[in-house]
């Protein structure tokens, strides 16, 4: 596709026959091509002060009108108002929705709000333009759906490549629904998403998510629910298997400004690589909650890599929600997270890993589930740890969607080797866990504490590592003062298949995703470690003092 605005949505009709045969979209070399769920509108007429007012007939909008399409779904609370999947736009930044049309009426305040009104007939529109003609200027409004998505499941082999995709009237997106993302691979094979900037989704930027069918949204928010769910996902027409779902390239995608997740995915995410990617700007409107958000949304995400990724600015970064099992979550930087964690292991019963990661958000970790091990990660933010979950969710045989049986999710058969822990990183929550826990080779500085499962831990309370993340023209610098002398103060052991054992619940190694076994060898550079004495936290042998390192 050659450079323009294409304001249209692509319904791929068919998909590629293999990895070798695959259907490519992509932008022309060295060309900005725009592909938008909105149209832009005209006509506006003048209320009073800075409020407008368009109308337009509903046959403007076909057969989808995003004034009338209500968020809602299993597990979205809409905070006792109206939520509706339209949006307004000035000049690319989205205004908000009102939850009545008298506060458009008001004098406008630091944020510019718009409400809809639908009837038998017509759309009407009244929107704040703050000292502006909006006739004069670029407005737009959600019209599609979707801008990239297929009709229909199993169009396997695609790739879409070097796009601009933005403003998507998508729906709220729980697992236990067809998952419509701005760009989704609806329960389909194979799919590379790369080098693309996805924005302004009312729910979802990229789905890799399930298919819908007449029980979307009934699960009455249970983990019974859920469970049905899953076992209808064994019996659709395209089953959940390793042979048919999954296996997607996510990577080197700019993702931002969604209100429910950067990258969803229910079932569909298993098998799958997510690297490379910058993703911000999740869920900070906070109109709406509900138990989704996250920068990346995952169940199901089993032998998925999840790797290389900025997330920042997101309500919550990684959320691993159910059969993380042989998921591995390494050499990414968070930061700037919250009110959440930068990641969320929930229910979950392992194996998993948790390497090479800086994690700089108030609150690194909370943790309601089992078998993960963490390791060479730096954290500066809590850990928290739920002790009780009753709730029976799933387990595998290795590298498969079946399922082997359910389980609760007591606490602990956690491992933690090899963390460079600082400031408000404590394990001493782990001290109450209902299983063993297995711990060494950490080193706790600025206020850290060690849990009691840690023999001899090396605690430096007086050291302050003088972390600051500094953004500059050519990428985000991390200053951080390190001692060299942390390595020869303790030996440690590379951190193997053979050193984490098996995870207990599903009584499984820690294994790459072939069946080969697993070595963290590499640091977040992908520099060798020493494999007779790696270096404790993400960045191996680093020099004694205060450093500048390049991490984006």
């Amino acid at each position: 596709m050659h450079a323009g605005v294409y304001r249209e949505r692509i319904n791929p009709p068919r998909g590629g026959e293999s990895d070798a045969k695959r259907i490519v979209y992509q932008a022309a070399p060295d060309e900005k091509v725009e592909i938008k769920g909105s149209e832009v509108v005209k006509n506006w007429t003048k209320v009073q002060d800075h409020v407008w007012k368009v109308t337009m007939p509903n046959s403007f909008f076909g057969k989808f009108n995003p004034y009338s399409d209500l968020i809602r779904g299993d597990w979205f609370n809409a905070k006792g108002r109206e939520h509706h999947t339209g949006a307004v736009y000035l000049n690319g930044d989205w205004l908000i929705e009102a939850a009545k049309l008298d506060d458009v009426l008001k004098p406008a305040g630091t944020n510019a709000f718009w409400f809809a009104k639908v009837d038998s007939d017509n759309t009407t529109i009244w929107a704040q333009f703050k000292s502006v003609n909006p006739n004069e200027q670029l407005v737009e409004i959600n019209v599609r759906q979707t801008v990239f998505y297929p009709d229909k499941p199993g169009r396997n082999f695609i790739t879409v490549r070097g796009f601009t995709m933005r403003h998507a009237a998508t729906p709220w997106a729980p697992p236990t629904a067809e998952q419509i993302g701005l760009i989704g691979t609806h329960w389909s094979k194979g799919w590379i998403i790369e080098n693309n900037i996805i924005s302004h989704s009312i729910c979802s930027g990229i789905s890799l998510g399930k298919h819908g069918d007449q029980f979307d949204n009934t699960s009455a928010n249970t983990a019974t629910g859920y469970v049905k769910t899953i076992e209808r996902a064994h019996a659709y027409a395209i089953a959940w298997t390793k042979e048919n779902i999954g296996h997607h390239i996510v990577r080197n995608n700019h993702i931002s400004h969604c209100e429910q997740t950067g990258i969803v995915g229910s079932l569909g995410c298993a098998f799958s690589t997510v690297t490379g990617n910058v993703i911000h700007d999740i869920h900070v409107r906070r109109l709406f909650t509900g138990a989704e958000m996250a920068g990346i949304k995952f169940h199901g995400a089993i032998d998925t890599e999840i790797s290389h990724n900025h997330i920042y600015r997101t309500c919550r970064g990684i959320w691993l929600d159910w059969m993380a099992q042989g998921t591995r979550v390494t050499r990414n930087l968070l930061h700037d997270n919250g009110p959440s964690e930068d990641l969320f292991v929930e229910v979950d019963h392992g194996p998993f890993v948790v390497d090479n990661n800086i994690s700089l958000s108030p609150i690194a970790l909370l943790v309601n589930s089992q078998g993960g091990a963490y390791a060479h990660n730096l954290m500066v933010g809590a850990v928290r740890v739920i002790h009780t979950e009753r709730r029976q969710t799933p387990f595998h045989p290795p590298h498969s969607t079946v399922v082997a049986g359910l389980h609760g999710n007591p606490s602990g058969d956690d491992r933690y080797y090899n963390n460079l822990l600082a400031q408000k990183t404590s394990l001493t929550p782990y001290d109450a866990a209902n299983m063993p826990v297995f711990m060494s080779g950490n080193i706790f500085v600025a206020g850290a504490k060690p849990s009691t499962h840690e023999p001899s831990p090396l605690v430096a309370p007086n050291c302050d590592l003088g972390i600051k993340l500094v953004e500059k023209d050519n990428g985000f610098h991390l200053d951080i003062t390190l001692d060299k002398s942390w390595k020869t103060m303790q030996h440690r052991k590379l951190v193997t298949t053979a050193l984490l054992g098996r995870a207990k619940i599903p009584d499984l190694p820690y294994e790459n995703p072939d069946g080969s076994p697993l070595k963290i060898d590499t640091d977040y550079f992908g520099k060798k470690r020493n494999e007779a004495n790696p270096t404790p936290g993400p960045f191996e042998n680093s020099a004694t003092g205060q450093l500048e390192l390049q991490v984006w």
